[in-house]
This record gives C-alpha cells, structure tokens and sequence, in this order.
C-alpha cells in the first residue's frame, strides 16, 4: 500500500473527526443561546415548575453543559474511531483473498478506492505468477517424461551392440568399427540427455551470483567464434563478426560467455544450413549493444514472445537431437538483467535477430 494513500486516509478520518467536533460545539452553543433567549423572553411564574427546573439547571449550569458535550464528544469519538476499524477489517478480509488469490474483484470501501486498486493489482500479479509458475512446471514436468523416454532408446542401442560385440566371436573387424562407432554416438547422446537433466537442477537450485571484471569483448567474441567452428562446419555454415578492436566492458566474463554461447547454440541449430551467423557490436557512452543474427524460419510473435521463458522449446518435438532442456535463453536472460541490460529477440523475413545491451554503469551484483 502506498505510503501517501495511508497519509491521505489519515488526514481525511482526522480532519472529518475534528470539523465534527467543531460543528457539533458550534451548534450545541447555537442553540442553547436560542434556547436561552426565548426563556428569557417569557414571563415566568415563582410557583410554576418549569421555572424552579430551569432555576436549578441554571445553578449548575457548568454540569448541564458539560454533560452533553461529553456524550457527544464519545459518539463522535466512537464513530470515527469505528470506521478505521472497519477499513482494517475489510483489509484484513482483503489480505486473506490475496493468500489465495482468485478471479475474485477485491471491493472496498470507497474511501478506500486506490488500496482497493492496489490490492487488485497485486492479486491480478499473483494470479499471473501462479499461472506462469504452474505453465512452467507443467512443461518442466513433460520435459522430465520425454527426457527419460528419450534416454531408453540410445541406451537399449548402447546394450544392444556391446551384447553383439560381446557374443559374435567370429565378427569382422570392420563391423566391430561400425557397432563400436554406433555404441560411442549412443553414449554422447546419453551424455547430452543426463547434461540436460543437470541443467534442470542446476537452474531450480542454484542462485546465480556475479563476479564483473574488465574484459576485452572483441577477444571474448573472437575466441567464441573459433569454438563454434566444428559445429558450424557441420552444416556449411561460418560466423561473421563485425566487432570494432578494443571493446572494452565491465561484466561477469564467465556468466556472460554463457550468455553469448547460449545464442550461438540456439542460432546454430534454427539457422538454414550454408548461412552465416552475424554478431555486431556499437558502444556509447551508456552501453554496450551485442547483436546476433542468423537465417532461419521465421519465428511466429506469439512463440517470439516465449522464448526466455523457463522450459520452453520452440521445436518441442520429442526425440530431436538439437531440443535442449529449454533452459539456455531463460538463464541467458537472467544473467543480463542481473548485469542491468535487456535481451531481446526479433524475427521477419526468415532472419532471426536476438539483441543483448549492457550499461555501462555497474550496479550491485
């Protein structure tokens, strides 16, 4: 709740308690001197009752006073101590909705108005969140299923030709190749499958910390490029940078190689074979901007828009070689907005662009 929406509240209840008071003293005296002038006015009789009562309040007419100026004084009092009583128990049923937070309008007093807006706003976020976390673990969930589907196919393959090699005594040394070369692709497979499931555990349990240092982007981006060039020669492919000598910048060299590696992956394997994966660097005196673009289907805007989120693929079909856990552009994310910076992605015309800025002014890790 808003601290000024508090004071305001406050200063509303006082200043309605006290103009209440004041009315109430104003019309109290206002009519006793109306009442006062037309008694006086009247001829009175020694032996009429009336008068000896008027006669008596008259003697004490402190005590007659002060009498109902208290009483009003505490209705008063109760009433408005009342409403913000009230206003705390409609927060406190508020509250209590926002531990479970439903479809439900939160309504307050209209006094209350801009809390009520608040306490929406926050109930709407936590249903969002619940609904995204829900989303998230549903599809971590189904990657787990199609993960361990996934394992027992190379692995039945692995068993299937060490038992061959084991029994076949008499095999030809050029078959023993060709089963021992199949066993070995079976195993990396393996070993990538149990990668992903490390990677899954590592991002649910881990708390990303940073480490900045002053790094040379234009060797970091160089020395990245090189190790691509196996995988990029697999498909025909090179990378070109466009990268000015000397950038210099301020960041966690590790976390951010991670960053940059996760991008090259991804463009690697949606890039058409026989392309070029483009990286471009501008620098000014606010930031570093890092772009990498690479041709390949065009991703549609509502996928677009999903692909920093936890667990998800945009090939989400089982048994693919190159469907990762959907990990790398959700941690690729984190580690830049941990660095202050923004990473986002575009694509039209079967050109895929993802664009990471980095200030450079250093904040707190």
């Amino acid at each position: 709740m808003n601290r000024s929406y508090r004071s305001r509240i406050t200063r509303r209840i006082l200043l309605q308690y006290f103009l209440s008071i004041i009315g109430f003293v104003i019309v109290f005296f206002l009519l006793f001197f109306v009442a006062y002038r037309l008694i006086s006015n009247h001829f009175w009789y020694y032996d009429d009752p009336l008068y000896r009562f008027l006669n008596f309040i008259r003697r004490y007419i402190i005590v007659f006073i002060s009498i109902p100026l208290i009483v009003g004084w505490a209705v008063i009092t109760y009433i408005f101590i009342g409403r913000p009583l009230r206003y705390l128990d409609e927060v406190i049923v508020a509250s209590e909705k926002l531990a479970n937070p439903t479809e439900e309008q939160i309504i307050l007093s209209e006094a209350m108005k801009n809390v009520q807006d608040d306490l929406n706003e926050v109930r709407e976020n936590a249903v969002r969140s619940a609904q995204v976390a829900k989303e998230a673990e549903q599809r971590k969930n189904d990657l787990i299923v199609y993960l361990a589907h996934d394992l027992k196919t190379p692995l039945t393959s692995v068993i299937g030709y060490l038992t061959l090699l084991r029994d076949e005594r008499e095999i030809s040394e050029e078959l023993r190749e060709k089963y021992l070369s199949i066993s070995l692709d079976k195993a990396e497979r393996l070993e990538e499958l149990i990668n992903e499931f490390f990677e899954i555990t590592r991002f649910n349990l881990s708390n990303i910390e940073l480490s900045r240092s002053n790094v040379n982007l234009t060797r970091m981006l160089e020395q990245i490029a090189y190790e691509f060039k196996p995988m990029l020669l697999s498909k025909g492919m090179e990378i070109k940078l466009d990268v000015p000598d000397g950038v210099m910048m301020k960041c966690d060299v590790n976390k951010l190689q991670r960053v940059f590696d996760n991008i090259l992956r991804n463009a690697v394997f949606y890039s058409y074979e026989n392309s070029a994966v483009e990286i471009g660097v501008t620098q000014d005196d606010k930031e570093t901007v890092i772009r990498f673009a690479n041709r390949g289907d065009t991703i549609p805007k509502e996928k677009l828009g999903r692909l920093f989120e936890q667990f998800y693929r945009l090939d989400s079909a089982r048994g693919t070689n190159n469907g990762g856990a959907g990990l790398g552009l959700a941690i690729a994310k984190q580690i830049v907005t941990l660095h202050g910076g923004t990473i986002d992605a575009q694509s039209e015309d079967e050109r895929i662009e993802f664009t990471v800025s980095i200030p450079l002014a250093v904040g707190k890790s």
